[in-house]
């Protein structure tokens, strides 16, 4: 039996279902319990020709110009779990189990694709564009996790968004099959959900899949019919239900809900995996208002503030929010990997590990801090959403230091 994919839950909502004029993106990482993710910032970089860029575990050509990214990622890697570019692009991956085992000799993570396809597409169709020739050319393989004793391996699915449309990418070694979308809700975990309505798909998938046995052509060709495992063909309705029942007017609150939401399991916090980091983007159709990306840096979204940030030059690195580096001397990037596990915790984490221990162990205190922890949130989302209302043009200066501010508020209350 493969080992189970860790169930994230990754969110689409297009007008009608989501507040008017706006396209609202989620994704909850569930991952192992113990794994920290930070939030990282890099600028749009232009880069000499014939340079390499260093992913997880093997490198490639570097592009003579990246985009710059938001990310939140696992900190022991160079890709991310899910993020954003200053284009208005965001991108999430979802670890996915195929009929195919996944290669453990080391690739392409999906999460190197996730940074990959946001430094170098300026659309959500180019940043697809991009993650299919990389897989085509490098592969996708390697461990998905910190640990030294197995190799844990997956394929890999992405939810790829813009302000116009939205694209469900589902692949399995290098090949992959991918479905437009443009309005609606649409939610996917960790199986394959595309059926037969495929608007773009690797040259060769239907040749390759005939030449396997597992179709013969004579019916509709349905992607995760054919590339799931025998018994794993269901669908991961409870996130999309727990979205829906929220009627229309989706917006930045209504997904941060969902993703809160542990009884529907859209929040996991389960023995092996914790929702270990979440996003939320609001990007207006309108492209001269700009897109909000909410983080929270910190595990169990239950008991995490979402915090706003904005791309516009300069923007203020925010340390605290990012783990230590180990440079060469990472456990990660030696060989044999992982034989030891450094502390990757940052000050944001230790300062959340604190107060989540007082949530558990203290009734009253833990409901008078989640009290407070809602009311800063709550101040960063009326904020936001006078930026977005507004008829005048963004002024840069205004929000150079906005999610270094948050970060540092919340340090400050959990003090």
């Amino acid at each position: 039996r493969m080992a189970a994919a860790p169930p994230s839950y990754c969110f689409v909502a297009f007008p009608p279902c989501s507040k008017e004029g706006l396209v609202v993106f989620g994704k909850n990482s569930a991952r192992p319990r113990d794994e920290v993710q930070e939030v990282v910032y890099f600028a749009a970089a232009a880069h000499d020709p014939g340079s390499k860029v260093e992913c997880t575990y093997i490198e490639i050509e570097q592009v003579p110009r990246t985009h710059a990214v938001v990310l939140s990622r696992p900190s022991w890697l160079w890709g991310a779990e899910m993020g954003a570019n200053e284009h208005g692009v965001c991108v999430a991956n979802e670890a996915v189990v195929t009929r195919e085992p996944a290669a453990e000799s080391e690739a392409l993570l999906g999460m190197d694709l996730v940074r990959l396809g946001l430094e170098r597409g300026a659309t959500a169709k180019e940043a697809l564009d991009v993650i299919v020739a990389l897989l085509e050319e490098h592969g996708q393989g390697g461990n998905y996790y910190e640990d030294g004793n197995s190799c844990h391996t997956f394929q890999s699915a992405f939810l790829i968004v813009d302000r116009k449309e939205a694209w469900i990418l589902e692949t399995s070694g290098k090949y992959w099959a991918a479905e437009k979308i443009t309005e609606g809700v649409k939610c996917i975990c960790n199986q394959l959900s595309l059926t037969t309505k495929i608007d773009a798909e690797h040259p060769e998938l239907r040749n390759y899949v005939r030449s396997q046995g597992w179709w013969n052509g004579d019916t509709d060709f349905n992607f995760s019919e054919v590339f799931s495992p025998d018994d794993d063909h269901v669908t991961c309705c409870s996130g999309r239900e727990s979205l829906e029942k929220r009627g229309g007017d989706i917006s930045a609150q209504t997904m941060i809900d969902v993703l809160r939401d542990k009884e529907s399991g859209v929040c996991v916090d389960s023995e092996s995996f914790l929702t270990t980091a979440s996003v939320v983007s609001v990007l207006p159709q309108d492209p001269s208002s700009p897109g909000v990306h909410y983080f929270t840096g910190t595990p169990d979204p239950s008991r995490s503030i979402f915090k706003p940030f904005i791309f516009v030059d300069d923007v203020k690195l925010v340390p605290k929010v990012q783990s230590p580096s180990f440079g060469d001397h990472d456990p990660a990037k030696k060989i044999p990997r992982f034989q030891e596990k450094p502390d990757r915790r940052h000050e944001l984490y230790k300062a959340h590990e604190r107060v989540r221990s007082v949530l558990e162990s203290d009734q009253d205190k833990g409901q008078k801090l989640m009290r407070i922890m809602l009311e800063l949130e709550k101040q960063g989302l009326e904020a936001m959403e006078d930026i977005l209302t507004r008829a005048e043009i963004l002024d840069a200066a205004e929000v150079v230091d906005l999610f270094y501010d948050c970060v540092d508020t919340e340090l400050k209350f959990f003090k």
